[in-house]
């Protein structure tokens, strides 16, 4: 995976413009992992200031000078307002296994405006074809059924439950195991 160019991992859709995270997005990224409601089944747990957000943040976006990457994470944004309303990322396995797990969260006014599986779609056909992705995951609280639906609404199969996986809370909760194959992707495509 050799960076192109400074806009090959800038992608669209109809409505959304996903770019590369930078320093300048830290702000924005502190006020979106600051919200009770985006970190009710997050991992993370609420930032304690913009400093903590800066120190996970920051490897990140050092990631992006290497040539084989492990992380791309976007800041998402409306087209027509250039207005950041989420992030959205692949944490990328070793290259022989050709698998990538996607995440994404969006400010709750955003929610239900069907951005998640927009986003989600985009970042798949990126995954697959400009990557060659084999495979893309995602995990999910069994709890979070918002997410659940999205992750369905967009061909992802439940592989199976992870018990007892995700320190939410000073609490274990588990963990549904979702993915979709490049084959299924492109066949849903056609």
């Amino acid at each position: 995976m050799k960076k192109l160019d400074k806009n090959y991992y800038t992608l669209k859709s109809d409505r959304l413009k996903l770019v590369e995270i930078t320093v300048n997005d830290l702000e924005e990224i502190h006020s979106l992992h600051s919200i009770a409601e985006v970190d009710e089944f997050n991992t993370l747990g609420i930032p304690g200031n913009l400093r903590e957000t800066k120190e996970f943040m920051q490897p990140i976006i050092k990631d992006q000078l290497n040539e084989k990457r492990k992380h791309i994470c976007w800041s998402v944004r409306e087209i027509n307002k250039n207005k950041f309303i989420g992030l959205a990322g692949l944490v990328i396995s070793a290259d022989r296994f050709k698998m990538a797990e996607i995440y994404f969260k969006l400010f709750p006014k955003f929610w239900g405006r069907g951005y998640a599986p927009e986003l989600a779609k985009r970042i798949f056909q990126f995954g697959f074809n400009d990557l060659n992705l084999h495979r893309i995951e995602a995990g999910v609280a069994t709890e979070n059924e918002k997410s659940i639906r999205v992750l369905e609404k967009l061909g992802m199969t439940r592989e199976g439950i992870r018990r007892k996986i995700l320190p939410i809370r000073g609490e274990w909760k588990d963990n549904f195991h979702y993915a979709i194959l490049d084959e299924e992707f492109k066949r849903a495509q056609n």
